[in-house]
């Protein structure tokens, strides 16, 4: 696995930026927008209430983005080239965040979120092709597992899309703003799949 960090990643129409303090609000005030935090696993429920105060989050961002450009760091922004607004973010992290029997850094897990007046535009499948071919091609990952709520097709559907796997067993899933477990979903897509996939798209 080659540790290059967040590299700028530019698609026809968007710009994926390693993240800075500039646009957090904008990506907080997303974020609080219930349809995207709905099924988004942002922290552990106990913290939600911490979430939901910019004040305190500003500290903690600021903290977190001293670290944004480290080479172990796999997170972007989403901009539109035309306009160089933000409009969302997205991260391939070490999957043992979700899973901890996972140790291997090479496996990761996968999230993004899109402004919903963005949405229906194809911009997150633009964003996680560029992002996952990044990770597999240069990063040289082996594997992505990830999952969605099964009452989310928004979200599986542009894993399915992009090649992910859908696997026998679901599971469970506390998410940050729902006060009841959810059942998810889980995917799976290897360098191999992505690859071979990628020779059919040419």
């Amino acid at each position: 696995m080659n540790y290059l960090g967040s590299k700028q990643i530019e698609t026809a129409r968007l710009l994926l930026k390693a993240q800075t303090m500039q646009e957090q609000k904008r990506l907080w005030e997303i974020l609080m927008i219930p349809e995207v935090n709905r099924y988004f696993l942002t922290v552990p429920p106990k913290f939600k209430e911490k979430l939901l105060d910019w004040n305190k989050q500003e500290e903690y961002y600021k903290m977190d983005m001293k670290h944004a450009n480290d080479s172990n760091i796999f997170k972007w922004s989403i901009f539109l080239k035309d306009t160089g607004e933000c409009i969302g973010r997205i991260s391939c992290h070490e999957a043992n965040d979700e899973d901890s029997s996972i140790t291997d850094p090479s496996i990761r897990g996968v999230g993004w979120l899109i402004d919903p007046a963005f949405q229906g535009k194809g911009y997150a499948t633009e964003a996680a092709i560029a992002m996952v071919d990044y990770m597999f091609t240069q990063v040289d990952i082996k594997e992505i597992r990830t999952g969605a709520a099964i009452v989310n097709p928004a979200s599986w559907t542009i894993m399915e899309k992009l090649g992910f796997v859908r696997q026998d067993k679901t599971k469970m899933i506390q998410y940050t703003f729902l006060n009841e477990p959810v059942e998810d979903y889980s995917y799976l897509l290897t360098k191999e799949r992505w690859l071979s996939l990628s020779k059919e798209r040419i």
